[in-house]
């Protein structure tokens, strides 16, 4: 599966009252709740695929240790392009999907309202968080539902 995965919103709850705690790293620490719930969605086979806007700020391997820092081991990351025409998270997404062929399953994690625009086969693989919550497990809940659902329209 590919797991397209935001971090501001998702990982790291927005709470413009609280300043988010910085690791050795220089980045936010994750939220337990979605740390949690990360490592019970994403298995050893799967591929995450950041969509943050932090996305070109690190390397995937320097990706990779902050999120083994965190206590969540991903074997497989990737990354949108570097948004270099300052397109929409929406438009990044388009596009991505418009110049890959994608034949695994997937899901898109974001607190970003705009996507709730997506086209219908993108949109019905979309999960919204909520900003200053985050990723929970009742999101994990919901990814599992939408892999079942597939699983079972396609046998």
């Amino acid at each position: 599966m590919l797991v397209f995965l935001d971090i501001d919103g998702v990982m790291v709850p927005a709470k413009s009252w609280k300043k988010p705690e910085f690791l050795n790293d220089g980045f936010p620490a994750f939220s337990g709740q979605a740390t949690i719930a990360l490592k019970q969605l994403v298995s050893v086979s799967d591929t995450v695929v950041l969509t943050t806007s932090h996305k070109g700020r690190f390397s995937l391997e320097e990706w990779k240790a902050i999120f083994n820092a965190r206590g969540i081991n991903i074997e497989n990351i990737a990354a949108l392009p570097t948004n270099v025409g300052n397109l929409t998270r929406l438009d990044e997404i388009v596009n991505w999907f418009a110049t890959n062929d994608v034949k695994d399953a997937f899901v898109i994690i974001d607190d970003d309202a705009g996507l709730n625009a997506l086209p219908g086969f993108l949109k019905a693989n979309f999960i919204q968080t909520s900003p200053t919550i985050g990723l929970t497990l009742a999101h994990v809940q919901a990814v599992m539902a939408l892999t079942n659902n597939r699983a079972t329209t396609v046998a």
